[in-house]
């Protein structure tokens, strides 16, 4: 976990919150990791972050069983061509797996899977590359999403706004 989370802190303009008792966040919160393209350094308003990691159950988020020491799970928001070639299916058709306890498997993510998102329990030796080449796509994605929302806001863009 520690390695994933040192990768991610190398991305230029990467912002990982790390919630702890010191902080404003919520107690369900603390031990995890959430990843945000943020060069300034401040989360991002309006945007959700582009890979966690969790290291406990959720209330909404049982079907990997997170609970038990030395379990946890990396989450990742990848795009649907991405998705496709991992899973075999789009996002909002893939057939969800009947074990999420799975380790070092690529899964749909069990609450998110239909919206982008894939996960995999305790990664090893068979998705470690691979998670670290998606997380390191996501930030990118994350980042050209950015740029093209700062570039809307230019009064001299020439772009319309968008709703």
């Amino acid at each position: 976990m520690e390695q994933i989370i040192a990768t991610v802190r190398g991305l230029d303009g990467a912002l990982v919150l790390l919630p702890g008792p010191e902080g404003d966040f919520p107690e369900v919160a603390w031990g995890d990791a959430f990843f945000y393209h943020a060069p300034d350094g401040r989360i991002p308003h309006h945007t959700q972050p582009y890979g966690t990691i969790v290291t406990k159950n959720y209330p909404d988020d049982t079907a990997c069983d997170l609970d038990p020491p030395g379990r946890w799970r990396v989450n990742i928001h990848v795009d649907r061509a991405t998705f496709l070639e991992l899973l075999g299916a789009e996002p909002d058709s893939v057939a969800h797996p009947r074990d999420y306890t799975t380790t070092d498997t690529v899964l749909p993510h069990p609450v998110y899977g239909t919206l982008g998102w894939i996960c995999v329990n305790n990664p090893g030796e068979r998705t470690q590359d691979t998670v670290v080449r998606l997380l390191r796509h996501a930030h990118e994605a994350a980042r050209a999403r950015a740029a093209r929302r700062q570039e809307l806001r230019r009064p001299d863009s020439g772009a319309e706004p968008t709703a």
